[in-house]
């Protein structure tokens, strides 16, 4: 017995020494465990009883930005250009962290599709650039949307634009034909990435020309060397430098926004032409969420002849469409029925309503002006600011800041953008016509 406790003495003196001196501990305990700032009892306890820190991301499990920032393919270019903009970034503060946060809508869907055509991961990045992720932006040139389509662009790529609606603005279907854009542009520049990305925002017809006219003077034809606009100069080096930013954040001093690694929004079938207040009630959502996931709707509704769907958050979507399917019919659409007077026209009654002829002639079929009285006219009240109580500070208008650019005039702006010109004139108090090019004007788009 005697000799057992000899044997155990050296072990019990330096279990002693532990309890009595916990700073002393050998170095195979302090490397498992990290050594505590605090001997108190209490606060160790509570230290390990606390919950388990969440589960980092991992190969298996990534976030966004690590997903983003494993098919970035463009890495390797080291030029001035790219830390010059990244600086600038860093300059900004945490304004970068918020304009990515405008990302979160929509920034999975785009990467997906990015990725299901191998093209490199930056791409996805290119709405920042453009249009700081709002699918909204309007540029004094005219570019509308995430990806910022001029309208003969878009319409060249399928995206359609009327009165109704304006495929730009679309998520989905912008995504879909700018990145189609982008591939024809890369095999057009010999599988060149930096130069199709120059292309999309100077035009391919630009970048063929500088590369003409260095071919001619014997100089490189890469990027770099090329003769360009000095807006797409900066243009293709911002992109890099965001994308080195997602990459390494740490290193920059930058925060990236949280953003959840699944799917946001989902396409729901409508069938027909819905009120877009009518579609945010059935949803449980606020009418302007609701709009920004479908901001390519001009209107107070889907456009009668397509595309039939909306865009809805993903946990949203099954009962929206049971609430949908139960919907009656003559529930879908606000109307009121209005007998013509006489000495009424198609203005007098657009007036009176909050509504525009336009929108008058596509409702009831019209050719032309010419209406009778006696007739009944059908008046869509979704759209009418005297039935919705509807003035411009609403939210269910949307304001839009245009610049006005050279041969621009009070009847093209109120074209393109489907309002009247004494509304225009009212909202940027205008006494008369004249314009000026820069000058800003608000437009108000009531839905």
């Amino acid at each position: 017995m005697t000799y057992r406790i000899l044997l155990l003495l050296p072990f019990l003196i330096l279990l002693a020494s532990c309890v009595s001196n916990p700073e002393k501990q050998t170095p195979q305990v302090s490397a498992q465990i990290p050594e505590p700032e605090t001997t108190n009892i209490d606060e160790l306890l509570e230290e390990f009883a606390a919950p388990e820190p969440e589960i980092p991301a991992t190969p298996e499990n990534p976030t966004l930005w690590q997903q983003l920032a494993s098919g970035f393919q463009l890495q390797d270019i080291d030029n001035a250009n790219i830390e010059r903009e990244i600086q600038i970034f860093v300059d900004r503060g945490d304004s970068l962290t918020r304009q990515l946060k405008k990302g979160e809508p929509f920034l999975y869907h785009i990467l997906q599709e990015v990725r299901k055509r191998s093209m490199p991961s930056e791409i996805a990045l290119l709405p920042g650039v453009e249009s700081g992720f709002r699918p909204t932006a309007y540029s004094r040139h005219g570019a509308a949307g995430l990806w910022q389509f001029m309208p003969a662009t878009g319409r060249y790529f399928g995206l359609k634009q009327d009165w109704w609606y304006d495929a730009r603005r679309d998520p989905v279907a912008s995504t879909e034909a700018a990145l189609g854009y982008l591939q024809k542009l890369y095999k057009r520049f010999d599988d060149d990435w930096l130069l199709a990305i120059a292309a999309y925002n100077a035009g391919g017809g630009t970048v063929a020309r500088a590369l003409r006219k260095n071919l001619e003077q014997d100089k490189p034809t890469d990027f770099w060397s090329l003769d360009l606009p000095a807006e797409t100069r900066q243009y293709v080096p911002r992109l890099l430098a965001l994308s080195h930013i997602i990459r390494q954040p740490e290193r920059y001093g930058m925060v990236l926004p949280a953003i959840e690694n699944e799917l946001r929004f989902v396409r729901v079938p409508i069938g027909e032409q819905l009120d877009l207040k009518v579609a945010a009630k059935l949803a449980g959502m606020k009418t302007e969420d609701l709009l920004l996931l479908n901001a390519g709707f001009n209107r107070w509704a889907t456009h009668p002849d397509g595309p039939h769907y909306l865009l809805l958050p993903a946990d949203k979507a099954e009962e929206f469409s049971e609430k949908l399917a139960t919907l009656p019919e003559d529930q879908r659409l606000r109307w009121t029925r209005y007998r013509i007077r006489r000495g009424d026209n198609l203005g007098r009654i657009a007036r009176h309503f909050g509504v525009s002829v336009q929108a008058l002639m596509q409702t009831n079929n019209l050719k032309n002006h010419r209406i009778r009285a006696g007739a009944h006219l059908m008046i869509p009240l979704s759209g009418s600011t005297a039935a919705a109580s509807v003035n411009v500070a609403s939210s269910s208008n949307r304001k839009v800041r245009y610049h006005v650019r050279k041969g621009d005039s009070l009847y093209a702006i109120a074209k393109q953008f489907g309002v009247k010109i004494t509304d225009l004139k009212k909202w940027n108090q205008l006494a008369g016509d004249r314009l000026k090019p820069g000058q800003e004007l608000t437009v108000v788009r009531t839905l």
